[in-house]
């Protein structure tokens, strides 16, 4: 009677299922941190795999149609998901560019009035003509 190998063809079956979902799962996440657009075609062309095999994963096939719709929705290219600004970071650039927004009326404001002294004091009659510094500070 022959040996019972199907022990060993089963541990052999898991282990390239698991190979080739890591395949797939690097080349998804490759792809996303691209910003390319995401399609089952390209996930299996990148990762060696069929696209049939690609639709029998449930949690590849979800990722892959988030990352689809989402690239689909964005009018201009997509941006990497590793590089999106977060809510918190986007509203602390706007506190920063208002706050030197600020800082710069208030300089043109204070080198407006220099100019217009140094102007007058340069009109007026009888007055020495002598160099004017005029300094945002």
């Amino acid at each position: 009677m022959p040996a019972d190998n199907t022990k060993h063809l089963a541990i052999a079956a898991r282990r390239r299922h698991e190979l080739t979902r890591a395949k797939a799962i690097r080349a998804l996440r490759e792809i996303a941190r691209t910003g390319i657009p995401v399609s089952f075609e390209l996930v299996a062309r990148t990762a060696g795999v069929s696209r049939s095999w690609l639709y029998s994963q449930p949690d590849i096939r979800d990722q892959i149609q988030q990352l689809r719709s989402a690239t689909q929705r964005a009018p201009s290219p997509a941006v990497p998901v590793t590089q999106r600004a977060s809510d918190a970071s986007l509203l602390h650039r706007l506190q920063a560019v208002s706050e030197r927004n600020r800082s710069l009326t208030g300089e043109n404001r204070q080198l407006r009035r220099q100019l217009a002294e140094a102007l007058g004091q340069l009109r007026a009659p009888g007055k020495p003509r002598y160099p004017i510094t005029i300094s945002p500070r």
